[in-house]
Protein backbone atom coordinates (compact mmCIF):
# COMPACT_ATOMS: atom_id res chain seq x y z
CA UNK A 1 0.00 0.00 0.00
CA UNK A 2 2.83 2.40 0.88
CA UNK A 3 4.52 1.71 -2.43
CA UNK A 4 1.24 2.43 -4.23
CA UNK A 5 0.75 5.75 -2.43
CA UNK A 6 4.33 6.81 -3.14
CA UNK A 7 3.88 5.91 -6.80
CA UNK A 8 0.73 8.03 -6.85
CA UNK A 9 2.69 10.98 -5.44
CA UNK A 10 5.40 10.56 -8.06
CA UNK A 11 2.82 10.44 -10.85
CA UNK A 12 1.23 13.60 -9.53
CA UNK A 13 4.59 15.33 -9.31
CA UNK A 14 5.35 14.33 -12.88
CA UNK A 15 2.58 16.65 -14.05
CA UNK A 16 4.08 19.71 -12.37
CA UNK A 17 5.79 22.24 -14.60
CA UNK A 18 6.32 25.17 -12.25
CA UNK A 19 9.06 26.79 -14.35
CA UNK A 20 9.98 29.22 -11.60
CA UNK A 21 13.42 29.52 -13.15
CA UNK A 22 11.86 31.69 -15.81
CA UNK A 23 8.81 33.08 -13.99
CA UNK A 24 9.63 34.22 -10.46
CA UNK A 25 6.39 34.93 -8.69
CA UNK A 26 6.12 33.35 -5.25
CA UNK A 27 5.63 35.06 -1.90
CA UNK A 28 6.10 34.00 1.74
CA UNK A 29 4.89 35.78 4.88
CA UNK A 30 6.20 34.74 8.31
CA UNK A 31 4.66 35.55 11.70
CA UNK A 32 6.41 34.77 15.00
CA UNK A 33 4.45 33.23 17.86
CA UNK A 34 4.47 36.43 19.94
CA UNK A 35 3.42 38.50 16.94
CA UNK A 36 0.24 36.48 16.34
CA UNK A 37 -3.05 36.95 18.14
CA UNK A 38 -3.31 33.34 19.32
CA UNK A 39 0.32 32.31 19.77
CA UNK A 40 0.53 30.57 16.40
CA UNK A 41 3.58 30.61 14.20
CA UNK A 42 2.38 31.26 10.65
CA UNK A 43 3.95 30.79 7.23
CA UNK A 44 2.10 31.67 4.03
CA UNK A 45 2.97 30.81 0.44
CA UNK A 46 1.65 31.23 -3.05
CA UNK A 47 3.07 28.91 -5.71
CA UNK A 48 2.85 30.94 -8.89
CA UNK A 49 3.34 29.46 -12.31
CA UNK A 50 1.27 29.82 -15.45
CA UNK A 51 -0.07 26.53 -16.74
CA UNK A 52 1.02 24.48 -13.74
CA UNK A 53 -1.40 21.88 -12.42
CA UNK A 54 -0.72 21.30 -8.75
CA UNK A 55 -2.48 19.01 -6.29
CA UNK A 56 -2.08 18.93 -2.52
CA UNK A 57 0.98 16.76 -1.95
CA UNK A 58 0.85 13.81 0.44
CA UNK A 59 3.81 11.70 1.48
CA UNK A 60 2.67 9.08 4.01
CA UNK A 61 4.91 8.19 6.95
CA UNK A 62 7.08 5.17 6.18
CA UNK A 63 9.84 2.89 7.43
CA UNK A 64 12.81 2.08 5.19
CA UNK A 65 15.60 -0.45 5.18
CA UNK A 66 19.33 0.28 5.55
CA UNK A 67 20.76 0.78 2.08
CA UNK A 68 17.49 2.00 0.54
CA UNK A 69 17.94 4.82 -1.95
CA UNK A 70 15.69 7.64 -3.06
CA UNK A 71 15.59 8.78 -6.65
CA UNK A 72 15.52 12.57 -6.94
CA UNK A 73 13.54 14.24 -9.72
CA UNK A 74 13.59 17.98 -10.27
CA UNK A 75 10.35 19.42 -8.93
CA UNK A 76 9.85 21.84 -11.83
CA UNK A 77 10.46 19.46 -14.74
CA UNK A 78 10.51 15.88 -13.39
CA UNK A 79 14.06 15.53 -14.75
CA UNK A 80 15.96 12.71 -13.02
CA UNK A 81 18.89 14.17 -11.07
CA UNK A 82 20.32 11.21 -9.19
CA UNK A 83 20.07 9.02 -6.09
CA UNK A 84 20.53 9.79 -2.40
CA UNK A 85 20.44 7.57 0.69
CA UNK A 86 16.93 7.20 2.11
CA UNK A 87 16.24 7.88 5.80
CA UNK A 88 15.29 4.89 7.93
CA UNK A 89 12.06 6.67 8.93
CA UNK A 90 10.10 9.36 7.11
CA UNK A 91 7.19 11.39 8.48
CA UNK A 92 3.71 12.17 7.19
CA UNK A 93 3.68 15.26 4.95
CA UNK A 94 0.59 17.20 3.86
CA UNK A 95 1.37 19.96 1.39
CA UNK A 96 4.30 21.92 2.80
CA UNK A 97 3.87 20.87 6.42
CA UNK A 98 4.38 17.62 8.30
CA UNK A 99 3.01 15.71 11.27
CA UNK A 100 5.48 17.48 13.62
CA UNK A 101 4.24 20.95 12.57
CA UNK A 102 7.32 21.76 10.51
CA UNK A 103 6.55 23.99 7.51
CA UNK A 104 8.84 24.98 4.63
CA UNK A 105 8.03 27.55 1.94
CA UNK A 106 10.21 29.19 -0.69
CA UNK A 107 10.72 31.93 -3.21
CA UNK A 108 13.31 31.81 -6.00
CA UNK A 109 15.59 34.83 -6.34
CA UNK A 110 18.02 33.50 -8.95
CA UNK A 111 21.22 35.39 -8.21
CA UNK A 112 24.49 34.98 -10.10
CA UNK A 113 24.02 32.50 -12.93
CA UNK A 114 27.54 31.09 -12.65
CA UNK A 115 26.75 29.85 -9.14
CA UNK A 116 24.17 27.31 -10.35
CA UNK A 117 25.61 23.82 -9.92
CA UNK A 118 24.58 21.70 -12.92
CA UNK A 119 26.20 18.67 -11.24
CA UNK A 120 24.01 18.90 -8.11
CA UNK A 121 21.53 16.17 -7.30
CA UNK A 122 19.03 18.05 -5.13
CA UNK A 123 16.87 20.89 -6.44
CA UNK A 124 14.97 23.34 -4.24
CA UNK A 125 11.60 21.56 -4.50
CA UNK A 126 12.99 18.13 -3.68
CA UNK A 127 14.95 19.66 -0.81
CA UNK A 128 11.72 20.96 0.73
CA UNK A 129 9.85 17.66 0.67
CA UNK A 130 12.85 15.53 1.66
CA UNK A 131 13.46 17.80 4.65
CA UNK A 132 9.79 17.71 5.65
CA UNK A 133 9.85 13.93 5.61
CA UNK A 134 12.90 13.85 7.89
CA UNK A 135 12.47 16.74 10.35
CA UNK A 136 10.78 17.09 13.74
CA UNK A 137 11.76 20.75 14.23
CA UNK A 138 12.70 23.77 12.15
CA UNK A 139 16.27 23.55 13.41
CA UNK A 140 16.47 19.91 12.41
CA UNK A 141 15.16 20.89 8.97
CA UNK A 142 17.89 23.52 8.64
CA UNK A 143 20.54 20.98 9.53
CA UNK A 144 19.15 18.42 7.09
CA UNK A 145 18.75 20.89 4.24
CA UNK A 146 22.23 22.35 4.50
CA UNK A 147 23.98 19.01 5.01
CA UNK A 148 22.13 17.35 2.12
CA UNK A 149 23.13 19.99 -0.42
CA UNK A 150 26.70 19.99 0.85
CA UNK A 151 26.87 16.22 0.38
CA UNK A 152 24.98 15.90 -2.89
CA UNK A 153 25.14 19.38 -4.46
CA UNK A 154 22.44 21.99 -4.96
CA UNK A 155 21.02 21.97 -8.48
CA UNK A 156 18.80 25.08 -8.41
CA UNK A 157 19.27 28.82 -8.57
CA UNK A 158 19.31 31.06 -5.50
CA UNK A 159 16.45 30.40 -3.11
CA UNK A 160 14.99 31.86 0.05
CA UNK A 161 13.29 29.30 2.29
CA UNK A 162 10.90 29.88 5.18
CA UNK A 163 11.60 27.15 7.73
CA UNK A 164 9.30 27.09 10.75
CA UNK A 165 7.71 24.97 13.45
CA UNK A 166 5.35 25.57 16.36
CA UNK A 167 8.02 27.49 18.30
CA UNK A 168 10.01 29.58 15.83
CA UNK A 169 10.69 30.59 12.24
CA UNK A 170 13.85 31.07 10.19
CA UNK A 171 14.75 32.52 6.80
CA UNK A 172 17.37 30.49 4.93
CA UNK A 173 19.04 31.80 1.77
CA UNK A 174 21.05 29.35 -0.32
CA UNK A 175 23.01 29.23 -3.54
CA UNK A 176 25.30 26.71 -5.17
CA UNK A 177 29.00 27.29 -5.80
CA UNK A 178 28.97 26.38 -9.49
CA UNK A 179 29.98 23.08 -11.12
CA UNK A 180 33.75 23.61 -10.82
CA UNK A 181 34.83 21.56 -7.80
CA UNK A 182 38.47 22.64 -8.22
CA UNK A 183 37.53 26.27 -7.74
CA UNK A 184 35.26 25.77 -4.75
CA UNK A 185 35.80 23.05 -2.17
CA UNK A 186 32.33 23.65 -0.69
CA UNK A 187 29.18 23.11 -2.71
CA UNK A 188 26.90 25.84 -1.31
CA UNK A 189 26.91 29.24 0.34
CA UNK A 190 24.06 29.87 2.74
CA UNK A 191 22.92 31.94 5.67
CA UNK A 192 19.95 31.43 8.02
CA UNK A 193 18.50 34.13 10.30
CA UNK A 194 15.99 33.46 13.07
CA UNK A 195 12.91 35.70 12.88
CA UNK A 196 12.29 37.20 16.34
CA UNK A 197 9.23 35.77 18.07
CA UNK A 198 7.52 39.17 18.20
CA UNK A 199 8.26 40.02 14.55
CA UNK A 200 6.89 39.43 11.07
CA UNK A 201 8.99 38.89 7.94
CA UNK A 202 8.47 38.29 4.23
CA UNK A 203 10.25 37.48 0.99
CA UNK A 204 9.09 37.47 -2.61
CA UNK A 205 11.79 36.35 -5.09
CA UNK A 206 14.48 38.78 -4.00
CA UNK A 207 17.31 37.86 -1.64
CA UNK A 208 16.65 39.88 1.53
CA UNK A 209 19.46 39.01 3.95
CA UNK A 210 22.06 41.78 3.93
CA UNK A 211 24.67 42.25 6.67
CA UNK A 212 24.67 39.52 9.31
CA UNK A 213 28.22 39.63 10.72
CA UNK A 214 28.05 43.21 12.00
CA UNK A 215 27.00 42.40 15.55
CA UNK A 216 23.23 42.52 15.11
CA UNK A 217 22.98 38.73 15.29
CA UNK A 218 24.50 36.10 17.54
CA UNK A 219 26.38 33.64 15.34
CA UNK A 220 26.05 30.03 16.40
CA UNK A 221 27.18 26.68 15.02
CA UNK A 222 24.51 24.18 14.05
CA UNK A 223 25.78 21.62 16.59
CA UNK A 224 25.50 24.16 19.43
CA UNK A 225 22.11 25.57 18.52
CA UNK A 226 19.85 23.51 20.78
CA UNK A 227 22.37 23.22 23.61
CA UNK A 228 23.01 26.93 23.91
CA UNK A 229 19.68 28.40 22.82
CA UNK A 230 16.77 26.02 23.56
CA UNK A 231 13.24 27.10 22.67
CA UNK A 232 11.69 25.91 25.91
CA UNK A 233 10.13 29.21 26.89
CA UNK A 234 12.36 29.60 29.97
CA UNK A 235 14.28 32.55 28.55
CA UNK A 236 14.09 34.68 25.40
CA UNK A 237 16.04 33.51 22.37
CA UNK A 238 18.33 36.22 20.94
CA UNK A 239 18.58 37.15 17.28
CA UNK A 240 20.42 34.09 16.00
CA UNK A 241 22.28 33.48 12.76
CA UNK A 242 23.82 30.42 11.14
CA UNK A 243 25.96 30.41 8.00
CA UNK A 244 28.21 28.22 5.91
CA UNK A 245 31.92 28.50 6.70
CA UNK A 246 32.64 29.79 3.18
CA UNK A 247 29.89 32.38 2.93
CA UNK A 248 32.37 35.30 2.87
CA UNK A 249 35.50 33.56 1.57
CA UNK A 250 33.76 32.30 -1.56
CA UNK A 251 32.72 35.84 -2.49
CA UNK A 252 36.30 36.99 -1.91
CA UNK A 253 37.71 34.21 -4.09
CA UNK A 254 35.38 35.22 -6.91
CA UNK A 255 36.28 38.90 -6.64
CA UNK A 256 32.79 39.94 -5.54
CA UNK A 257 33.78 41.27 -2.10
CA UNK A 258 37.00 42.63 -0.62
CA UNK A 259 35.98 44.47 2.54
CA UNK A 260 35.80 43.56 6.21
CA UNK A 261 33.69 40.58 7.24
CA UNK A 262 31.43 42.89 9.27
CA UNK A 263 30.56 44.77 6.05
CA UNK A 264 29.68 41.65 4.08
CA UNK A 265 26.11 41.60 2.69
CA UNK A 266 24.76 38.31 1.37
CA UNK A 267 22.47 39.80 -1.25
CA UNK A 268 24.96 42.48 -2.32
CA UNK A 269 27.53 39.79 -3.12
CA UNK A 270 25.32 37.10 -4.59
CA UNK A 271 21.97 38.62 -5.67
CA UNK A 272 21.99 42.41 -5.60
CA UNK A 273 18.49 43.86 -6.00
CA UNK A 274 17.96 45.67 -9.30
CA UNK A 275 14.83 47.45 -10.55
CA UNK A 276 12.91 44.21 -11.09
CA UNK A 277 14.01 42.78 -7.74
CA UNK A 278 12.70 45.86 -5.99
CA UNK A 279 9.57 46.76 -7.98
CA UNK A 280 8.34 43.25 -8.77
CA UNK A 281 9.46 41.56 -5.54
CA UNK A 282 10.28 43.91 -2.68
CA UNK A 283 7.11 45.92 -3.35
CA UNK A 284 5.16 42.84 -2.26
CA UNK A 285 7.11 42.78 1.01
CA UNK A 286 6.51 46.52 1.40
CA UNK A 287 2.76 46.01 0.99
CA UNK A 288 2.72 43.29 3.67
CA UNK A 289 4.74 45.35 6.15
CA UNK A 290 2.65 48.42 5.36
CA UNK A 291 -0.43 46.64 6.76
CA UNK A 292 1.16 46.37 10.19
CA UNK A 293 2.90 49.74 10.65
CA UNK A 294 1.59 53.21 11.39
CA UNK A 295 3.62 54.70 8.55
CA UNK A 296 5.85 52.77 6.16
CA UNK A 297 6.04 55.47 3.52
CA UNK A 298 9.77 56.06 4.03
CA UNK A 299 10.44 52.82 2.12
CA UNK A 300 8.20 53.55 -0.88
CA UNK A 301 11.12 54.87 -2.91
CA UNK A 302 13.06 51.65 -2.29
CA UNK A 303 10.12 49.47 -3.34
CA UNK A 304 9.60 51.63 -6.44
CA UNK A 305 13.06 50.58 -7.59
CA UNK A 306 13.96 53.88 -9.25
CA UNK A 307 16.15 55.70 -6.72
CA UNK A 308 19.46 53.82 -6.53
CA UNK A 309 20.46 54.90 -3.01
CA UNK A 310 17.03 54.54 -1.40
CA UNK A 311 17.12 53.03 2.09
CA UNK A 312 16.41 49.26 1.96
CA UNK A 313 13.60 47.80 4.05
CA UNK A 314 14.46 45.85 7.20
CA UNK A 315 14.47 42.06 7.12
CA UNK A 316 11.66 41.97 9.68
CA UNK A 317 9.49 44.42 11.63
CA UNK A 318 7.57 44.43 14.92
CA UNK A 319 3.88 44.71 13.91
CA UNK A 320 1.69 47.41 15.43
CA UNK A 321 -0.99 44.84 16.25
CA UNK A 322 -1.25 41.10 16.79
CA UNK A 323 -1.66 39.29 13.48
CA UNK A 324 -4.68 37.02 12.94
CA UNK A 325 -5.47 34.29 10.48
CA UNK A 326 -7.89 36.67 8.76
CA UNK A 327 -5.15 39.32 8.49
CA UNK A 328 -3.07 36.80 6.57
CA UNK A 329 -5.97 35.86 4.29
CA UNK A 330 -6.39 39.54 3.52
CA UNK A 331 -2.65 39.98 2.91
CA UNK A 332 -2.57 37.04 0.50
CA UNK A 333 -5.44 38.65 -1.42
CA UNK A 334 -3.72 42.03 -1.72
CA UNK A 335 -3.57 44.04 -4.97
CA UNK A 336 -1.81 47.10 -3.52
CA UNK A 337 -5.16 48.71 -2.75
CA UNK A 338 -4.79 52.16 -1.21
CA UNK A 339 -1.04 52.37 -1.87
CA UNK A 340 1.16 54.15 -4.44
CA UNK A 341 1.26 50.86 -6.39
CA UNK A 342 -2.54 50.50 -6.63
CA UNK A 343 -3.93 49.13 -9.89
CA UNK A 344 -7.19 51.09 -9.91
CA UNK A 345 -6.01 54.39 -11.40
CA UNK A 346 -5.52 53.44 -15.07
CA UNK A 347 -7.26 51.58 -17.88
CA UNK A 348 -5.05 48.49 -17.54
CA UNK A 349 -7.82 46.66 -15.69
CA UNK A 350 -10.19 47.06 -18.59
CA UNK A 351 -13.89 47.76 -18.69
CA UNK A 352 -14.59 45.94 -15.43
CA UNK A 353 -11.67 47.34 -13.42
CA UNK A 354 -9.79 44.08 -12.92
CA UNK A 355 -6.96 44.41 -10.34
CA UNK A 356 -4.84 42.04 -12.42
CA UNK A 357 -2.65 42.55 -15.45
CA UNK A 358 -1.80 40.20 -18.31
CA UNK A 359 1.64 38.61 -18.48
CA UNK A 360 4.46 39.12 -19.17
CA UNK A 361 5.45 41.72 -16.63
CA UNK A 362 7.19 43.87 -19.24
CA UNK A 363 6.06 44.95 -22.70
CA UNK A 364 7.07 47.36 -25.43
CA UNK A 365 5.24 50.19 -27.15
CA UNK A 366 6.93 52.03 -30.02
CA UNK A 367 10.29 50.61 -29.02
CA UNK A 368 10.07 51.74 -25.38
CA UNK A 369 9.93 49.24 -22.50
CA UNK A 370 7.17 49.39 -19.89
CA UNK A 371 6.06 47.17 -17.02
CA UNK A 372 3.06 45.95 -15.09
CA UNK A 373 2.81 45.97 -11.30
CA UNK A 374 3.08 42.55 -9.67
CA UNK A 375 0.80 42.45 -6.62
CA UNK A 376 0.70 39.63 -4.08
CA UNK A 377 -2.54 38.20 -5.46
CA UNK A 378 -1.93 37.14 -9.04
CA UNK A 379 -3.88 35.14 -11.58
CA UNK A 380 -0.97 32.75 -12.13
CA UNK A 381 -1.13 31.19 -8.63
CA UNK A 382 -1.55 27.41 -8.85
CA UNK A 383 -1.97 26.94 -5.12
CA UNK A 384 -1.68 28.96 -1.95
CA UNK A 385 -1.54 28.16 1.74
CA UNK A 386 -1.47 29.58 5.24
CA UNK A 387 0.25 27.15 7.59
CA UNK A 388 -0.75 27.50 11.24
CA UNK A 389 1.50 25.89 13.88
CA UNK A 390 0.59 25.91 17.58
CA UNK A 391 2.60 24.76 20.59
CA UNK A 392 -0.54 24.97 22.73
CA UNK A 393 -2.05 21.90 21.03
CA UNK A 394 -1.01 18.28 20.57
CA UNK A 395 0.87 18.07 17.31
CA UNK A 396 -1.93 16.25 15.44
CA UNK A 397 -4.26 19.17 16.16
CA UNK A 398 -1.89 22.12 16.34
CA UNK A 399 -0.88 22.00 12.69
CA UNK A 400 -3.62 23.27 10.40
CA UNK A 401 -2.74 23.77 6.74
CA UNK A 402 -5.19 26.23 5.18
CA UNK A 403 -5.09 25.37 1.47
CA UNK A 404 -6.45 26.95 -1.70
CA UNK A 405 -5.99 25.55 -5.21
CA UNK A 406 -5.88 28.87 -7.08
CA UNK A 407 -5.24 32.58 -6.60
CA UNK A 408 -5.74 33.30 -2.88
CA UNK A 409 -8.18 36.09 -3.71
CA UNK A 410 -10.39 33.69 -5.63
CA UNK A 411 -10.63 30.77 -3.19
CA UNK A 412 -11.53 29.95 0.38
CA UNK A 413 -8.64 28.60 2.45
CA UNK A 414 -9.81 25.10 3.40
CA UNK A 415 -8.50 23.47 6.63
CA UNK A 416 -6.31 20.40 6.10
CA UNK A 417 -4.88 19.03 9.35
CA UNK A 418 -1.26 17.94 9.21
CA UNK A 419 -2.00 14.47 10.65
CA UNK A 420 -4.44 13.46 7.89
CA UNK A 421 -3.70 10.11 6.26
CA UNK A 422 -5.62 10.63 3.02
CA UNK A 423 -6.64 13.54 0.82
CA UNK A 424 -10.07 14.72 -0.31
CA UNK A 425 -10.51 13.69 -3.92
CA UNK A 426 -10.73 17.32 -5.07
CA UNK A 427 -7.16 18.04 -3.93
CA UNK A 428 -5.61 14.70 -4.88
CA UNK A 429 -4.98 15.23 -8.59
CA UNK A 430 -6.92 12.08 -9.43
CA UNK A 431 -8.36 12.12 -12.94
CA UNK A 432 -6.90 15.49 -13.94
CA UNK A 433 -3.67 17.12 -15.01
CA UNK A 434 -2.47 20.36 -16.55
CA UNK A 435 -4.38 19.70 -19.80
CA UNK A 436 -7.23 17.52 -18.49
CA UNK A 437 -10.23 19.27 -16.94
CA UNK A 438 -12.24 17.52 -14.24
CA UNK A 439 -15.38 18.65 -12.44
CA UNK A 440 -14.12 16.69 -9.41
CA UNK A 441 -10.82 18.55 -9.20
CA UNK A 442 -10.42 21.74 -7.15
CA UNK A 443 -7.69 23.20 -9.35
CA UNK A 444 -9.92 23.09 -12.41
CA UNK A 445 -13.24 24.03 -10.79
CA UNK A 446 -11.65 26.95 -8.93
CA UNK A 447 -9.88 28.10 -12.10
CA UNK A 448 -13.12 27.76 -14.06
CA UNK A 449 -14.81 30.15 -11.63
CA UNK A 450 -11.92 32.62 -11.39
CA UNK A 451 -11.50 32.78 -15.14
CA UNK A 452 -15.16 33.70 -15.49
CA UNK A 453 -14.69 36.45 -12.90
CA UNK A 454 -11.35 37.96 -13.99
CA UNK A 455 -12.55 39.75 -17.16
CA UNK A 456 -15.76 41.02 -15.49
CA UNK A 457 -14.27 41.59 -12.08
CA UNK A 458 -16.24 44.57 -10.78
CA UNK A 459 -19.50 42.98 -11.91
CA UNK A 460 -18.95 39.38 -10.79
CA UNK A 461 -16.40 39.39 -7.96
CA UNK A 462 -18.89 40.45 -5.25
CA UNK A 463 -20.77 37.17 -5.80
CA UNK A 464 -17.57 35.13 -5.51
CA UNK A 465 -16.43 37.09 -2.46
CA UNK A 466 -19.69 36.42 -0.68
CA UNK A 467 -19.27 32.65 -1.07
CA UNK A 468 -15.54 32.75 -0.31
CA UNK A 469 -15.99 34.76 2.86
CA UNK A 470 -18.91 32.65 4.05
CA UNK A 471 -16.79 29.51 3.75
CA UNK A 472 -13.86 31.16 5.54
CA UNK A 473 -16.20 32.23 8.35
CA UNK A 474 -17.74 28.78 8.63
CA UNK A 475 -14.31 27.17 8.92
CA UNK A 476 -13.32 29.65 11.63
CA UNK A 477 -16.51 28.93 13.57
CA UNK A 478 -16.02 25.18 13.32
CA UNK A 479 -12.31 25.17 14.19
CA UNK A 480 -12.72 25.53 17.96
CA UNK A 481 -15.44 22.90 18.36
CA UNK A 482 -13.64 20.52 16.00
CA UNK A 483 -10.45 20.78 18.00
CA UNK A 484 -12.26 20.33 21.33
CA UNK A 485 -13.72 17.12 19.92
CA UNK A 486 -10.28 16.04 18.68
CA UNK A 487 -8.80 16.66 22.14
CA UNK A 488 -11.29 14.20 23.61
CA UNK A 489 -9.90 11.47 21.35
CA UNK A 490 -6.55 9.76 21.36
CA UNK A 491 -4.17 8.06 18.96
CA UNK A 492 -5.61 6.72 15.71
CA UNK A 493 -9.13 7.82 16.66
CA UNK A 494 -7.97 11.45 16.78
CA UNK A 495 -6.12 11.14 13.47
CA UNK A 496 -9.12 9.50 11.79
CA UNK A 497 -11.47 12.20 13.10
CA UNK A 498 -9.32 15.05 11.78
CA UNK A 499 -8.71 13.23 8.48
CA UNK A 500 -12.46 12.75 8.01
CA UNK A 501 -13.12 16.37 8.93
CA UNK A 502 -10.51 17.72 6.50
CA UNK A 503 -11.77 15.53 3.66
CA UNK A 504 -15.35 16.55 4.40
CA UNK A 505 -14.43 20.23 4.20
CA UNK A 506 -12.67 19.63 0.89
CA UNK A 507 -15.70 17.83 -0.51
CA UNK A 508 -18.03 20.59 0.67
CA UNK A 509 -15.77 23.30 -0.74
CA UNK A 510 -15.70 21.92 -4.28
CA UNK A 511 -19.45 21.28 -4.25
CA UNK A 512 -20.06 24.88 -3.18
CA UNK A 513 -17.68 26.09 -5.90
CA UNK A 514 -19.50 24.09 -8.55
CA UNK A 515 -22.74 25.71 -7.40
CA UNK A 516 -21.04 29.09 -7.63
CA UNK A 517 -19.96 28.36 -11.21
CA UNK A 518 -23.53 27.52 -12.24
CA UNK A 519 -24.83 30.60 -10.44
CA UNK A 520 -22.37 32.94 -12.14
CA UNK A 521 -23.10 31.76 -15.68
CA UNK A 522 -26.84 32.22 -15.13
CA UNK A 523 -26.75 35.49 -13.21
CA UNK A 524 -24.29 37.34 -15.45
CA UNK A 525 -25.00 35.80 -18.83
CA UNK A 526 -24.39 38.18 -21.76
CA UNK A 527 -23.14 41.04 -19.55
CA UNK A 528 -26.51 41.59 -17.89
CA UNK A 529 -27.58 40.76 -14.35
CA UNK A 530 -30.49 38.49 -13.48
CA UNK A 531 -32.17 39.63 -10.24
CA UNK A 532 -32.02 37.40 -7.16
CA UNK A 533 -33.62 37.57 -3.72
CA UNK A 534 -31.75 37.75 -0.42
CA UNK A 535 -31.22 33.96 -0.52
CA UNK A 536 -29.61 34.05 -3.96
CA UNK A 537 -32.65 32.50 -5.67
CA UNK A 538 -33.40 33.89 -9.10
CA UNK A 539 -36.59 35.94 -9.21
CA UNK A 540 -39.41 35.02 -11.54
CA UNK A 541 -42.20 37.13 -12.97
CA UNK A 542 -45.89 36.39 -12.41
CA UNK A 543 -45.95 34.22 -15.52
CA UNK A 544 -43.15 31.96 -14.28
CA UNK A 545 -40.34 33.23 -16.44
CA UNK A 546 -37.22 34.97 -15.23
CA UNK A 547 -37.65 38.50 -13.93
CA UNK A 548 -36.58 41.29 -16.27
CA UNK A 549 -32.78 41.54 -16.37
CA UNK A 550 -30.80 44.54 -15.23
CA UNK A 551 -28.43 46.15 -17.74
CA UNK A 552 -25.75 47.97 -15.78
CA UNK A 553 -23.80 49.26 -18.80
CA UNK A 554 -20.41 50.87 -18.35
CA UNK A 555 -18.97 51.47 -14.89
CA UNK A 556 -19.04 55.24 -14.36
CA UNK A 557 -15.28 55.76 -14.38
CA UNK A 558 -14.83 53.79 -17.57
CA UNK A 559 -17.66 55.72 -19.26
CA UNK A 560 -15.94 58.99 -18.42
CA UNK A 561 -12.60 57.71 -19.73
CA UNK A 562 -14.28 56.58 -22.95
CA UNK A 563 -15.79 60.01 -23.57
CA UNK A 564 -12.52 61.74 -22.75
CA UNK A 565 -10.84 59.65 -25.45
CA UNK A 566 -13.60 59.88 -28.07
CA UNK A 567 -14.95 63.35 -27.50
CA UNK A 568 -18.29 63.88 -29.24
CA UNK A 569 -18.02 60.81 -31.48
CA UNK A 570 -20.71 58.91 -29.54
CA UNK A 571 -22.67 61.91 -28.32
CA UNK A 572 -26.39 61.72 -29.06
CA UNK A 573 -27.44 64.76 -31.10
CA UNK A 574 -29.69 67.12 -29.24
CA UNK A 575 -33.17 67.60 -30.62
CA UNK A 576 -33.66 70.77 -32.55
CA UNK A 577 -36.32 73.03 -31.09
Amino acid sequence: MKKYVLLTVLLILSTVHCQLSTVFACTNFIVGKKASADGSVFVTYNADSFGAFMPLYHYPAAKHQPGDIRKVYEWDTNKYLGDIAEALETYNVIGNTNEWQVTIGETTFGGREEMTDSTGIIDYGSLIYIALQRSKTAREALQIMTSLVEQYGYYSEGETFSVADKEEAWMLEMMGCGPDREKSKARTVWVAVRVPDDAIAAHANQSRITKFLDGRYVQVKMKDLLKKYPVDGKKPVPNLMLCSDNVVSYARSMGWFNGKDADFSYNAAYAAPDFSGRRYCEARVWSFFNRFTDDFSKYVSYAEGIVDDAEPMPLWIIPNKKVTLQDLRDAMRDHYEGTPFALDSDIGGGLYEMPYRPSPLSFKVDGESYFNERPISTLQTAWSFISQMRASMPREIGGCFWFGNDDGNMVAYTPMYNCMTRLPKCFSGEGADDVTFSMDNAFWVCNWVSNMVYPRYSMMFPSLKEVRDSLDASYDKLQAETEVKALSLEGNARIKFLTDYSCQKGDEMIERWRQLAYFLIVKYNDMVVKPTDENGTFKRNKFGGGERVQRPGYPERFAKDLIRQTGSKFQVPKKKE
